[in-house]
């Protein structure tokens, strides 16, 4: 990786150098546009709206449009003169929960590495700082020209800094059916608990695939080798024909069934499922037996990956049933008296 950034994370007193690296990237395909019939590459040119003439890269400047249309044209000169305190150094303004800061903020995640050998102690530090106390440092950084906030926790080990939008960037939620007098009856809302129990899992981003993308790289593939495209079999979904869905609960009946059919505990250890439907629904009794901690359809790698920790409660409670099946069968047979022989 190459570094995108140095300066200094100022933790109170503390200076700590260091070196900042983008820590994710995306792995879609980049498309070019070209002329369909030769593929020749389609070039776009910068050009004047007044004119038409066309314009060097070094003469464009930045223009902030007023809402009257006007233009007030910003040059570099400009830009440099205003204050970034930040600009080459990451402020901890404060430490905080890290569930008080609501997912939605986070915008784009980088790793810090210290630069130099005297950094290394204090970057130590301030690592065990944030594990011991299961917090998250709040700061203000400059990244390019623009000021933002983010966070500082730990990630493998390394400090790991994730910017956040500024609270007039989030949009509100401005929905009718939030004014609406919407109401849930009981039974449903138990079904649909049973529903999540009966899905219940550990989250591992490994197991799962951008199915999209394998299907485009098999489609660059073929085209490559001159082969036939055959388009991939639909995936059955999983919430079936919504045009059929008419009773909720039914719907949800059907999801828990077809949770039911994997391997795992059943929802009878759960509180949501011992809880049951309303005695009302006869649909509702049979969310009791729906298993627990199987997600629908998962792919065998998960399955092995997690079929030993899953059934090992199950083959004890066998084993334990079957002694108990064995012991009973002894003490009926000293109880019974002896077959004489002929």
């Amino acid at each position: 990786m190459r570094a995108m950034w140095k300066g200094t994370v100022s933790f109170g007193l503390v200076s700590i150098p260091v070196r900042m690296y983008g820590a994710t990237s995306t792995h879609d395909i980049s498309f070019r546009q070209v002329r369909a019939s030769d593929g020749s590459r389609v070039r776009f040119r910068r050009v004047a709206e007044a004119d038409g003439e066309t314009v060097e890269y070094s003469e464009i400047a930045k223009g902030y449009e007023l809402p009257d249309g006007r233009m007030i044209i910003l040059t570099d000169e400009d830009m440099a003169e205003l204050p970034l305190p930040t600009k080459k150094t990451v402020e901890v303004l404060e430490f905080v929960p890290l569930d008080q800061v609501d997912p939605i903020l986070y915008n784009k995640s980088y790793y810090l590495e210290p630069e130099s050998k005297p950094g290394v102690k204090p970057y130590l530090l301030l690592r065990e700082a944030l594990e011991s106390s299961e917090m998250v440092a709040v700061v203000k950084v400059t990244i390019g020209t623009r000021e933002q906030m983010a966070t500082i926790r730990v990630r493998d080990g390394v400090l790991t800094m994730s910017t956040l939008l500024w609270a007039d960037e989030i949009r509100k939620p401005e929905f009718s059916f939030l004014d609406e007098d919407n109401e849930l009856r009981p039974q449903e809302v138990k079904m649909a608990q049973s529903l999540v129990a009966s899905m219940e899992s550990d989250f591992d981003l490994e197991e799962f695939t951008d199915d999209y993308q394998v299907a485009l790289d098999e489609l660059v593939a073929a085209k490559l080798e001159g082969n036939e495209v055959v388009a991939p079999a639909a995936a059955e979904s999983a919430g079936g024909d919504s045009d059929n869905v008419v009773d909720l609960m039914a719907a949800l009946q059907a999801s828990i069934d077809r949770a039911k059919k994997g391997e795992g505990p059943t929802l009878e250890s759960s509180p949501a499922a011992d809880s049951g439907a309303d005695e009302d629904s006869d649909d509702a009794s049979g969310s009791k037996t729906a298993a627990k901690k199987t997600a629908a359809k998962k792919s065998t790698a998960k399955s092995a990956k997690k079929a030993p920790a899953k059934k090992t409660a199950a083959k004890k409670s066998a084993a334990k049933k079957s002694t108990s099946k064995k012991s009973a069968a002894k003490k009926s047979a000293a109880k019974r008296p002896a077959k004489k022989s002929a």
